[in-house]
């Protein structure tokens, strides 16, 4: 009875109950704010590692674990070499050869390692590095040399000798190393990266001993002449050129199944293996 009001209010409340189960509002859209962009993009960033640049080239933005510790062992490598025995001339089983052959391919190595794991970029960071290093170290050893010494000090009349015998080498030995470094290191970066491509990372042998065999090559044609030519023999500039670079080569060959456990274990580590399709492959560029 519409005139009886106490029954038309249950009908009413039931009526306004069925209304609202029925009828449901659509919340308003969500606005995607620069946050949202910012956090999807630090997201791709961490799973795919890089980002690309306006000239086309691809930048590795990505955080490695051991990559540190390869620059350091690399410079460390570096260093030594060129400073611990590097003039000393030894004889093992009637073949002469300079200490320093013996542990300067190492870092070839370090090298293959870096380019073969982390790309050409990151190998490119490295090189500049020892670069630096070698020039501080050259710098230093200048000055230490030429610091006057204390005359109370008994211990400098045969400890000035001794420094300027280890650390005083000539400008032509210097200048010669660093650039044949300079060159060496970045050819075999260059073209180990470039055959990983050609190849398909198939056959990584090739890569690091074929690698080594023209940065090597460009080594010793760099360094021997600019370090000693006029002052050895022609013939005797040749022979020993050829010996080294035929020594280096064989250090790398005899490591090779070393340099195999090291690239296996850093890439399943890393979980990277990069190749540099689209990298920027200027030595002066200093982008990852």
């Amino acid at each position: 009875d519409p005139s009886n009001p106490q029954k038309q209010r249950p009908q009413t409340a039931k009526s306004d109950a069925r209304a609202s189960a029925t009828v449901h509002e659509e919340p308003p859209p969500r606005l995607v704010s620069q946050t949202d962009f910012g956090l999807l993009f630090v997201k791709m960033s961490r799973y795919k590692g890089y980002m690309t640049e306006t000239d086309g080239s691809v930048e590795n933005r990505r955080h490695y674990r051991y990559y540190d510790l390869i620059l350091g062992g690399f410079i460390t490598v570096l260093l030594c070499s060129n400073l611990i025995g590097p003039a000393k001339s030894c004889m093992v089983a009637g073949i002469k050869f300079g200490a320093g052959n013996i542990f300067f391919p190492i870092s070839y190595i370090f090298g293959d390692v870096l380019a073969e794991v982390y790309g050409y970029a990151r190998a490119r960071k490295v090189i500049w590095a020892g670069f630096f290093a070698l020039i501080f170290a050259t710098v230093m050893a200048q000055v230490i040399i030429h610091l006057p010494t204390n005359p109370d000090e008994p211990l400098n009349v045969s400890y000035q000798p001794a420094v300027e015998l280890l650390f005083g080498g000539t400008w032509r030995i210097v200048a010669g190393s660093m650039v044949a470094f300079w060159v060496g290191d970045f050819a075999n970066s260059y073209v180990l990266t470039k055959m990983k491509i050609l190849t398909q990372g198939r056959h990584l042998w090739s890569r690091t001993i074929g690698s080594t065999i023209i940065g090597q090559a460009l080594d010793s044609l760099i360094f021997y002449p600019i370090a000693f030519y006029g002052i050895w023999q022609n013939s005797e500039l040749i022979k020993i050129l050829a010996f080294n670079w035929l020594f280096k080569i064989s250090i790398e060959v005899i490591f090779t199944p070393i340099t195999y456990a090291v690239v296996g274990f850093l890439k399943r580590e890393e979980q990277e293996d990069y190749y540099d399709h689209k990298t920027n492959f200027s030595p002066f560029s200093l982008r990852d």
